[in-house]
């Protein structure tokens, strides 16, 4: 019997997740109501200050991005700041803005680009009920295939409760703690039983018959999908991620939905970087980047220099973004100059982004706005 509590839990998690076209819009409707007069928040990182504002998901998501990302060029990055409410872009280096594509549109172009709020990168499946290879990137898939035998690794799906407080036990609260320590985000436990498991599969990899590491699934059967929502590994220890027993769950988690004629596996989702981690470990599944399947989809996210600085144009050129244009095509685009090559070590290929931009800062940072120019709320 499906208790009043999971009803309310799958209800507030389908509000932040659901692919339903009314509900998508309901939501991102209420997000823009809310965001129109967005408190700015800052943080100093070396010598340049850097503000997010907008869409409150910002705050979980991007802000503790770029917070992260100073940090690996190694500027020291302070706490961040409560800035007032307003209608004008803040006094800082680098604005980060989350808001409606029209709104994005809108805002100024001189030394800023748009790119989606987030993305998320798919597996296909099967075209036109044709189950299509997986495509793996040959290193890790000779990696796979002679540890595979070696470490024994087998897949166990498992819908059973008990077996997933042991998951959320074990494996992904301390793999989130030990990976992401403060900047952690995931789902309480009554939601990921309620909303995930009850209409979903919890796997786990065995090694040698012991659970090594597990992965809580969305299974969506009429749209023939399978989404990749809670992972870890057990204890979180850094030996399993070294095992190579990470990828092999999805390899093995793939091969799965493909032999359940599941259309897709989504990988679920990542910030519009090309420096972003997790993007770059997915990229070696040759996915597709596509909108999220939810009231993300409709949101975009303006990065904007204001100022010609090193500390900017380190940032900037460290790292390269998933772009959108008007027209909906996406483009990595590559921040460069005499000093500052290309990151091309971050790759975009294997992503399905059908190209690629180089954009020297000299260029992209010229004409920039002088004063505070004006921000009209979120629309």
């Amino acid at each position: 019997m499906t208790t009043p509590s999971a009803l309310w839990e799958r209800a507030r998690f389908d509000w932040d997740t659901s692919g339903n076209r009314t509900l998508a819009s309901a939501r991102h409707l209420s997000d823009t109501a809310l965001a129109v007069r967005p408190g700015w928040q800052t943080f100093r990182a070396g010598p340049v200050t850097v503000a997010y504002g907008g869409y409150r998901a910002g705050r979980s998501h991007v802000l503790p991005f770029l917070r992260e990302r100073a940090r690996a060029a190694g500027l020291a990055t302070g706490e961040v700041r409560e800035g007032a409410p307003g209608g004008r872009l803040p006094d800082a280096e680098l604005v980060a803005f989350g808001c409606s594509a029209r709104r994005a549109a809108a805002l100024p172009t001189a030394g800023a680009v748009v790119a989606p709020f987030r993305v998320h990168l798919v597996l296909p499946l099967a075209t036109a009920g044709e189950r299509r290879p997986l495509v793996v990137s040959r290193k890790e898939r000779q990696r796979f295939a002679r540890e595979r035998v070696s470490r024994g690794w087998k897949l166990e799906p498992t819908d059973d409760e008990a077996d997933f407080g042991y998951f959320y036990r074990r494996m992904h609260l301390p793999t989130m703690a030990r990976r992401h320590g403060e900047a952690t985000r995931s789902v309480g436990p009554a939601a990921a039983r309620d909303a995930i498991l009850a209409r979903g599969v919890l796997f786990f990899v065995t090694e040698h018959g012991e659970r090594r590491a597990g992965m809580l699934c969305r299974l969506d059967r009429p749209g023939r999908t399978l989404t990749l929502r809670l992972a870890g590994v057990l204890d979180g220890a850094d030996e399993h991620y070294r095992s190579g027993i990470f990828m092999a769950m999805y390899i093995l988690i793939a091969r799965w939905a493909a032999e359940q004629r599941l259309a897709r596996l989504d990988l679920s989702g990542s910030e519009p970087f090309l420096s972003k981690g997790i993007l770059q470990f997915k990229r070696k599944l040759h996915p597709h980047v596509e909108l999220p399947p939810n009231h993300f989809a409709a949101k975009r996210l303006w990065i904007g220099a204001r100022r010609d600085t090193p500390a900017v144009r380190d940032l900037l050129a460290a790292n390269p973004v998933v772009a959108m244009g008007p027209s909906g095509r996406f483009e990595a685009v590559y921040f460069h100059d005499a000093r500052r090559p290309p990151r091309t070590d971050l790759r975009w290929e294997g992503l399905n982004i059908p190209s690629a931009r180089h954009v020297h800062l000299d260029a992209f940072l010229a004409g920039l706005p002088t004063g505070a120019g004006a921000v009209r709320p979120c629309a």
